[in-house]
């Protein structure tokens, strides 16, 4: 999740009877959707031995800390890892995964029935995930094809806040509000809710 440490594990497995040696080349970089690299944060070596049939465990931890500076909008980081088998020339193994970091940071509560041209209450609740407090904190919730733009408080780190905001449907059936929250850490943290909106 965004803000957090990321832990990974990398399993290796010696299926043949005779010893192995592994080198393992890992690496770390934010990328964008298109996969192009922004920033590498994270390089590590390490040499494994493997016995007739066995298997080990490789952990890595990217913590906040490396990735937080260097991540888009994307959330995306791409793991490498480069494994050679030595003694054994040309035998290589190339493992890659692609981490996309989720947010649960927007919430949004809707009474259990909304009807035409009658004023309703939502809660729209927003957190900080990092470690850190953030400043510069916007609400922008669209609505009815209507923006409004909300500046809130500091956030300590790890903190929760919602606010509550009032509109009235002009019309029924679905309702599309969508929330997006930026601070000067991060930017456009998206939530959305379909509204159905009943006859009076």
């Amino acid at each position: 999740m965004f803000g957090k440490d990321i832990t990974l594990i990398l399993i290796l497995n010696n299926l043949s009877f005779d010893h192995k040696t592994v080198k393992v080349d890992m690496s770390a970089s934010t990328i964008l959707y298109t996969r192009r690299a922004v920033a590498e944060i994270l390089k590590a070596t390490t040499s494994v031995d493997l016995g007739s049939k066995q298997g080990k465990h490789i952990q890595l931890t990217i913590p906040y800390s490396y990735y937080g500076k260097y991540l888009t909008t994307d959330k995306r980081i791409q793991v490498t890892a480069l494994c050679e088998v030595m003694h054994m020339h040309g035998v290589k193994l190339l493992v890659e995964k692609t981490i996309i970091l989720e947010d649960t940071n927007i919430i949004i509560k809707i009474p259990r029935r909304v009807v035409v041209n009658k004023a309703v209450t939502l809660e729209i609740s927003y957190a900080n995930p990092l470690p850190e407090p953030v400043n510069r904190c916007i609400l922008l919730v669209t609505l009815m094809n209507q923006q409004v733009k909300i500046h809130l408080a500091q956030l300590a780190a790890r903190e929760r806040s919602k606010i509550y905001f009032e509109f009235t449907p002009r019309k029924t059936g679905p309702l599309q509000l969508q929330v997006d929250f930026s601070c000067d850490k991060f930017s456009h943290v998206k939530g959305f809710v379909t509204i159905a909106v009943a006859p009076a």
